[in-house]
């Protein structure tokens, strides 16, 4: 019998495997300091110690107060104070479920809850704001230009709910629909990543880029790389993003290093350490036109998560739109619009208009780019949501990160339903937000009551944000449902009837829903008493998240 030569141990020794986890805690030490370090010498952790400080003053004068005077005058001052607060709360536009999350804590921590609303809730405007929103507005207006004859008659031949919808855009955002637009849907970053890669090789006058994160890594170090080729080259190049959005993503100063490139760039919005209502309003645009020929938008912002370079939630499932024709004018618009205003100069925009001949361009329905500004008054991302609603008589389906809605949009989901209509939602299966997560969560019982189908997205997080409606109409876009992106923040999209990338929303939901786990109402109930608690208090507070 042969003798096997007895098996080299693969253990290491005792000595051996006492210096090993040695080295792992030490590395593990550094790592934790390092990343500890790195956020406390970080420009964020600075600003929000100085916001942190500011409010602690603010609380300093009513706890001197409270201490040196009689109770019965400190208690005037409390009733005087919170009445206005209050009065303010219920007198604003906001919503009511907004008004009534103020309401409770201004109520119940004395003076510095109605401080802190006076300071931060409702979206007031300096003078100085309203006089630039309004060269803005005046701007739009006078470059967007009206719907052309045969849009109006594309429009006719589609029916009634079609022109009613456009019409609404129109007067709200000045944004007209077109007819000579190409529409193509990307049911993934990963895929649209590189048609943004092969258009942006074709740039010849200018590029625009308006994004809400902006990350090194893959898809950002492709598309800068074209970008300073570009600028080199006499191509016109800007970019501008959100300093919250990148506030932890790119360098202190990274406008700068932009700028050395060649590249123009501005900053939204900086993250200043003063307390200001202007902390509520984020870009969250996504926005990318190459001479006025081709525009994308969608969910996906250029870091490496969204073309699945980096797992951070499992899979990342995103969506976005490339228009190539007329209707890329809104864009462009929008893009120089917001530019002007971030740098305080006016341009004439004419000169970025260019010249496609109709005959080069498919007829795809009719398609209509629109923007909303949570400083006018007019939530146009929740009124298209809702008139989609309203028009649908055979199904509804739609996809969104968060579904954090107002008992408005709640009742128009519950409502389509009880009317018959095919009202399906996925979420998440995993989330990027655990609180924001159960808030959603919070938020099923009653549509699954109504006979709404909702489905969580298992190999990980869906970040598109789409409605395909009856087959006619859709949008893709950058809108959110939850109260952040529906109302106080700067949010882009795509109306469309008749185009053909709607039977591409409404395929790829379909694939992804093959993908979903479907909640229904037993499971939606399925959860322990202190877990129904938590989400009782999330939905009543989960406008302020």
């Amino acid at each position: 019998m042969r003798n096997n030569p007895p098996k080299q141990s693969v253990e290491p020794s005792s000595a051996a495997a006492k210096e090993w986890a040695k080295s792992k805690f030490e590395q593990g030490k550094q790592s934790v300091f390092s990343r500890l370090a790195k956020l406390i010498f970080h420009r964020g952790f600075f600003i929000s110690l100085a916001l942190l400080l500011q409010i602690l003053v603010l609380a300093m004068p009513v706890i001197w107060f409270s201490r040196t005077i009689s109770v019965v005058y400190f208690y005037i001052v409390y009733v005087v104070i919170t009445l206005a607060a209050v009065l303010h709360v219920i007198s604003s536009r906001c919503q009511a479920e907004y008004k009534m999350a103020w309401v409770v804590p201004i109520l119940t921590l004395p003076v510095f809850g109605g401080l802190m609303y006076l300071l931060y809730g409702g979206n007031r405007l300096s003078a100085r704001s309203k006089r630039k929103m309004r060269d803005q507005e005046a701007a739009i207006k006078r470059y967007m230009g009206k719907a052309s004859e045969e849009t109006l008659a594309a429009l006719d031949a589609l029916g009634g709910d079609a022109k009613t919808q456009s019409a609404y855009l129109e007067s709200a955002c000045f944004s007209p629909p077109h007819s000579h637009t190409e529409t193509t849907y990307f049911p993934l970053g990963d895929s649209m990543f590189r048609q943004m890669k092969l258009e942006l090789e074709r740039a010849e006058k200018y590029i625009f880029l308006e994004y809400f994160i902006i990350q090194p890594g893959k898809m950002w170090g492709e598309i800068l790389e074209i970008l300073e080729r570009k600028a080199r080259a006499g191509v016109d190049v800007r970019v501008m993003y959100d300093d919250l959005g990148c506030l932890y993503t790119l360098p202190t100063g990274y406008d700068a290093t932009l700028e050395k490139m060649g590249i123009r760039c501005r900053v939204f919005n900086r993250y200043r350490p003063v307390v200001t209502l202007r902390l509520n309003n984020r870009d969250h645009r996504k926005i990318m036109v190459v001479d006025g020929n081709v525009a994308f938008t969608g969910g996906i912002n250029l870091a490496d998560e969204y073309i699945n370079e980096k797992v951070r939630f499992g899979h990342w499932k995103d969506s976005g739109i490339m228009l190539r024709g007329d209707a890329v004018w809104n864009f462009t618009v929008m893009f120089l619009s917001g530019w002007d205003n971030v740098a305080g100069i006016r341009e004439d925009f004419a000169s970025f208009r260019p010249s496609l001949p109709v005959g080069d361009v498919v007829r795809d329905g009719v398609v209509q780019p629109y923007d909303d500004s949570p400083l006018d008054d007019r939530p146009v991302g929740a009124n298209v949501y809702h008139n989609l609603i309203a028009k649908a008589t055979r199904y509804v389906y739609l996809t969104t990160p968060y579904l954090i809605i107002d008992d408005d949009m709640t009742a128009a989901l519950c409502v389509a339903a009880q009317s018959g209509v095919d009202v399906r939602i996925i979420t998440p299966h995993i989330p990027d937000k655990k609180l924001v997560f159960q808030a959603t969560r919070a938020h099923y019982p009653l549509l699954l009551e109504s006979g709404v189908r909702i489905f969580e997205y298992t190999p990980g997080f869906i970040h598109a944000k789409n409605f395909a409606v009856d087959d006619r109409y859709g949008t893709v876009g950058t809108v959110n449902m939850d109260y952040r992106s529906l109302y106080l923040h700067f949010e882009c999209g795509v109306w469309m009837a008749g185009s053909s990338a709607i039977s591409g929303v409404r395929e790829d939901f379909l694939a992804t829903q093959a993908m979903s786990e479907e909640i229904t109402l037993e499971k939606a109930k399925q959860m322990s008493r202190n877990k129904r608690l938590m989400q009782a208090l999330l939905r009543a507070f989960s406008h302020l998240l």
